[in-house]
């Protein structure tokens, strides 16, 4: 029976930790980095052993896995000579998870091919809360056989894949599916905030949206959260205005505008402002806030 691939995880974040347990749960043997010692504690609690740097634990892996926050993380991790891909074997695996610019996951795939390792794209439709259950989906881009090698990998922590291609296919369908939440986020907003201006009900109103054809599993998963007013972070403003960001100059970069994200983007830059810490829709608050309402005591009828 031949044995399992040797697994390397850096950044063990919000994100990071769950989908590194899931892979140690299915029997894997896992090696972990992370920048904080006290998030590369989390994962060797669970089981993993812990590498000394990057390039250590992309030495002894087989297959490697990143999840960080940004292009400069990225290029971090991935690049120099203590960079993944200096230190990996070739015919090594390196997928990132990361939401990231396509323009930056170029480098990493002109530099991954001189080395010789199979570079996957591989950011995560869902957030942390969803990380923590699985039930996420994985968008993959990159060289069709090396994301056959790992598929049952990642099919430990994610409830679907959808493989796109061999280029940047994934990066930007990350770009599409975050583009179209924060632009419903901001209506979602807005919609709230004339029912309760009209004297509607909080919860009665929030029910009738989620029973109705515009519903989706975003809509009423942030629904259930919207009924209590829990605004604890599954992702935080900063990282939602930066991927509105990453989208803007995608499109600048193809000669097109997008109007709508541009204004949300402008909108919701009083989020890193009011509610740093909170979940990216504290924009239901913001928008209560904008439009007179209390943003405690939204049970109270508030139509003339």
């Amino acid at each position: 029976m031949a044995s399992l691939p040797r697994i390397g995880w850096i950044g063990a974040g919000r994100m990071g930790v769950p989908m590194a347990g899931f892979i140690m749960k299915a029997g894997y043997p896992l090696m972990v980095w992370s920048r904080s010692a006290a998030s590369r504690q989390k994962l060797v609690a669970l089981g993993a052993s812990e590498a000394r740097d990057t390039a250590s634990c992309a030495r002894e892996a087989e297959v490697i896995f990143s999840a960080v926050a940004d292009d400069a993380a990225l290029r971090d991790v991935a690049l120099g000579p203590r960079g993944v891909l200096a230190n990996a074997a070739a015919g090594a695996v390196f997928a990132d998870t990361s939401t990231v610019s396509p323009q930056v996951s170029e480098e990493v795939a002109r530099e991954a091919a001189a080395r010789g390792v199979d570079y996957l794209r591989m950011p995560i439709s869902g957030n942390a809360a969803s990380a923590q259950t699985g039930d996420i989906t994985v968008l993959v881009s990159g060289p069709e056989a090396a994301w056959k090698r790992i598929k049952s990998i990642v099919e430990t922590f994610s409830k679907d894949q959808a493989y796109l291609g061999e280029g940047e296919q994934a990066r930007y369908m990350k770009l599409v599916t975050n583009a179209i939440i924060v632009s419903t986020g901001q209506a979602l907003a807005e919609a709230l905030s004339l029912g309760r201006k009209a004297g509607m009900e909080w919860k009665p109103m929030l029910d009738t949206i989620a029973r109705s054809t515009i519903a989706s599993p975003w809509l009423k998963a942030k629904i259930a959260r919207l009924a209590t007013r829990d605004f604890a972070p599954t992702m935080t403003p900063d990282l939602i205005c930066k991927d509105m960001d990453l989208m803007l100059a995608a499109a600048a970069a193809h000669g097109m505008g997008m109007p709508l994200t541009a204004r949300t983007r402008d909108l919701w830059q009083a989020l890193l402002d009011e509610y740093a810490s909170e979940d990216y829709m504290a924009a239901v608050k913001l928008a209560e806030k904008r439009a007179g309402l209390s943003t405690e005591n939204v049970d109270a009828s508030e139509g003339k």
